[in-house]
């Protein structure tokens, strides 16, 4: 199935004006498991980081952690990159509409051969790396734009059934990805080429969030992918199954998970 269609129909609903896009990107942080852990990453590493650190949110997509960022982090200046040239154009629209301009700029960029010519002191690339074959360039293309001392955090389907692929004959849910998943050792090791020196991979999306995933996400964009009419029901369906939702979600984010269907990692450049 591809992903990037459904991406787009939401997108023209909640770009019709800033309270709903701002309405949207709170649903996102509500509903997406992966904005839970990032989130939580960001505050704990964001006192650590320079007053007016500079930040890139690598793979920006619909930039709602570059608004979570820039409302949380104001000193913060942010470079939101992605390679699609209508979401930079919308992104700037909507930070230049909301003030945050001056924080935050979107730029069109291929990370596989962008130099962002800034040396950044936190890179953040959420749900990119299995859209990129070319991993190893991009991952030494972020070791050169990060600072001494500086932070990459990443969000990615795990090989435990990330891209809910469970055997050899399971395809991707996700049809735009380019890999299933990364095991813990391929993704350390690729980073520790690059020249990461401390790496940190942990699992999300345990049993609880694996669960929350496929009532958040995979059930309504199957139904969405049926029929566009589903939209009329979208907000019925979530009222019934919210509950659920954010009590799994809190589940996962408390919890120790010996395997999961996604990881986040912390890798950091020695000074």
């Amino acid at each position: 199935m591809h992903y990037d269609p459904i991406k787009e129909l939401l997108g023209k609903v909640f770009n019709r004006h800033p309270l709903l896009r701002k309405l949207f990107y709170r649903l996102l942080d509500i509903l997406l498991l992966r904005s839970w852990h990032v989130r939580r990453a960001l505050r704990n590493l964001g006192p650590s980081l320079p007053h007016q650190a500079m930040i890139l949110d690598a793979g920006m997509g619909f930039g709602q952690y570059s608004w979570w960022m820039a409302s949380h982090f104001p000193s913060w200046k942010i470079t939101a990159a992605d390679i699609k040239r209508e979401q930079v154009a919308d992104c700037n629209t909507f930070f230049s509409t909301t003030g945050i301009s001056e924080s935050v700029q979107a730029v069109e960029a291929d990370l596989v051969t962008w130099n962002g010519g800034n040396s950044y002191d936190l890179i953040l690339c959420v749900d990119v790396m299995e859209h990129i074959a070319e991993d190893r360039t991009v991952f030494s293309n972020f070791l050169k734009m990060t600072a001494e001392g500086g932070y990459l955090v990443i969000s990615t389907p795990s090989d435990q059934g990330g891209s809910d692929v469970h055997s050899d004959g399971d395809k991707s849910f996700i049809g735009e990805h380019v890999r299933d998943g990364y095991s813990l050792e391929d993704i350390t090791g690729k980073l520790r080429t690059a020249g990461y020196d401390e790496i940190n991979v942990s699992y999300t999306y345990g049993n609880p969030g694996s669960l929350a995933w496929r009532l958040s996400m995979k059930y309504p964009v199957i139904m969405l992918s049926a029929t566009k009419l589903f939209f009329i029901l979208l907000p019925f369906y979530y009222l019934a199954v919210m509950p659920f939702v954010l009590a799994l979600n809190c589940a996962d984010l408390n919890g120790k998970h010996v395997k999961g269907t996604g990881l986040l990692v912390i890798a950091r450049k020695s000074k």
